[in-house]
């Protein structure tokens, strides 16, 4: 008769050895830690100083510094649920920019002052834009359980 099980020796998907991030996707990680970064502050300053003057744009400002740490976080993080949060947050950014881009276009008095989505992040040079369609190609090759 064989001991007790040891539960330690149990390897679930969570659990499963992490695989290393290279090439394309440390870069793109880089890139929305760096973005998180970029909208914290803006979002901070501009809603300490002047939120009166323009309230929904500077709340999507920390709507979209939110998005981005959780989307950085879920890009380090290994597991099926984080690859969740991965594609749940990226294709909320996805949304959000082309929503508040182009609601910036053709009402531009909804937005008196830009936020980070502002006319597709012309702010961030086009980033907002480009970024999110770079994580989901990214996040389709490295799907959980593929090689």
């Amino acid at each position: 008769m064989t001991g007790p099980q040891n539960d330690a020796n149990v390897n679930t998907t969570e659990d499963a050895p992490t695989r290393r991030v290279t090439g394309v996707g440390r870069v793109l990680i880089a890139v929305y830690g760096i973005l998180a970064l970029a909208a914290t502050g803006r979002s901070f300053v501009q809603i300490v100083s002047k939120f009166a003057d323009a309230p929904l744009s500077y709340s999507l400002s920390a709507l979209a510094a939110v998005v981005y740490i959780a989307a950085t976080v879920a890009l380090i993080r290994s597991g099926r649920g984080w690859y969740r949060v991965a594609w749940i947050t990226i294709g909320f950014e996805l949304l959000g920019v082309l929503t508040v881009g182009t609601l910036s276009l053709f009402d531009p008095s909804l937005f008196p002052h830009d936020s980070v989505w502002s006319v597709y992040g012309r702010g961030y040079l086009f980033i907002p834009l480009v970024l999110p369609l770079l994580g989901m190609w990214w996040l389709a090759r490295r799907a959980p359980g593929r090689a």
